[in-house]
């Protein structure tokens, strides 16, 4: 329900242009990381570790 009235508003405000090429931008940058991701896999080295139990 929420997402219809935020939809309202975006239909009677609708965002400015640079706001509109600032979110077409980052959703472009975050679906090139996960392109790379899926064809050259995740670094090991930015895997996290587990810390041993006290």
């Amino acid at each position: 329900m929420i997402w219809l009235l935020r939809a309202t508003r975006w239909a009677r405000n609708p965002p400015s242009a640079k706001r509109v090429k600032l979110v077409a931008a980052v959703v472009a940058l975050c679906l090139a990381i996960w392109g790379l991701e899926q064809l050259f896999g995740f670094p090991e080295w930015l895997e996290p570790e587990r810390l041993p139990r006290r």
